[in-house]
């Protein structure tokens, strides 16, 4: 097979670190090489995942007075504070090159992460979807997207982790919610530097992570640079992924501009999944759903999934058979992938919006 090209970036601008791989995946060709990046933020900010709601799940107030970017990614997944200790690894490959079903790709993927830390001495093992813990404890999660023609998953080493900046960037209820998040990521969370003393250099990590690829897939990696076309979609993504357009596309129906009376009601509630969290809000009139928003921290397949399946939710009257239905001949025609999320978690997290629940039949 063609080599791997790798494009081994260093420090750049916090917002080039996501739309760099972006760029790749977008430019994919019929004659692009399969593409690995290692990259890192020259300094912090915070990434929301594609189908999340930026107000819901991230303090801006507090991002403002930090002076921290906030972006989205076209990755599902969480919110997340990322620095310069993680070193990101990004995969754009063409879909040839990759398993077919996102669980084998994601399993694929995880595989070099997890060789690298076990040959470091840290004993860490792929915690199926799409996790990397050690003892219990999550070092990395891992991400995935369909970009034109390639398929992209991302990922890191987890060098440090600044768990206190992690807990300041959230959303959340209060104060002692936000104590009890930094009290859960001391307790669930750990790195490279509380794993070994003394902490390896980067370039050493990056060795052994390379070669755990090139093995992994059979495969040589050969050292690259970007093309002048990849650039310049990065440059013009740099101001894209910054805009207002951009960040706000996503998101529960507002409130706002929405008259409500006795016959329409906006609820709200979700569903944790073995794949992620998902948040349903949806407009009720007279008995029916007259809107449907999903977000959360999952991922799915076609980026266009998550409209049809909003749009399949559309007139139906709130109850299990109604929805399962509906939801599964969305995924049956749109080919819908979904790693740990099944129509079904859909539809409990639209009953527990409707305040449905499991007594709806």
């Amino acid at each position: 097979m063609n080599p791997i090209r790798l494009l081994d970036l260093g420090l750049v601008p916090p917002i080039r670190s996501q739309t760099i791989y972006h760029a790749v995946g977008h430019a994919m060709t019929a004659d692009s090489p399969d593409t690995l990046i290692l990259v890192a933020p020259e300094r912090p900010y915070v990434c929301i995942g594609y189908h999340q709601d930026l107000e819901r799940e991230v303090d801006l107030d507090t991002c403002g007075s930090h002076g921290l970017p906030v972006t989205r990614r076209e990755v599902g997944g969480g919110a997340v504070y990322l620095d310069a200790g993680q070193l990101f690894s990004q995969w754009v490959f063409h879909r040839s090159a990759l398993p077919a079903s996102p669980e084998a790709r994601f399993a694929l993927y995880v595989r070099p992460l997890v060789e690298t830390y076990q040959a470091l001495g840290v004993a860490a093992y792929h915690r199926p979807v799409n996790d990397i813990h050690v003892a219990g404890k999550k070092i990395g999660g891992t991400g995935a997207a369909r970009m034109g023609e390639a398929e992209v998953l991302v990922g890191s080493l987890m060098f440090t982790f600044d768990k206190a900046a992690m807990a300041r960037v959230l959303k959340v209820s209060s104060e002692k919610m936000r104590d009890k998040v930094f009290e859960s990521l001391e307790q669930y969370m750990t790195t490279l530097a509380e794993q070994l003393d003394p902490l390896p250099d980067r370039d050493r990590v990056a060795e052994l992570y390379l070669a755990r690829v090139s093995a992994a897939l059979g495969r040589e990696i050969v050292p690259g640079a970007p093309t002048p076309a990849e650039l310049a979609l990065a440059a013009e993504l740099d101001e894209h992924f910054l805009s207002e357009e951009w960040l706000y596309q996503k998101g529960a129906l507002r409130r706002a501009g929405v008259k409500i009376h006795e016959d329409v009601q906006v609820v709200e509630g979700t569903f944790k999944a073995p794949g992620g969290l998902i948040r349903a809000t949806a407009r009720l009139r007279e008995g029916r759903i007259d809107g449907l928003e999903l977000a959360g921290d999952f991922t799915v397949f076609p980026a266009s999934a998550v409209g049809a399946l909003q749009a399949a939710a559309c007139g139906a009257v709130p109850t299990r058979v109604a929805l399962a239905e509906r939801f599964s001949a969305a995924y049956r025609d749109r080919d819908i992938q979904s790693p740990g999320v099944t129509p079904e978690h859909l539809v409990e997290a639209v009953l527990a919006a409707a305040g449905s629940g499991a007594a709806r039949p």
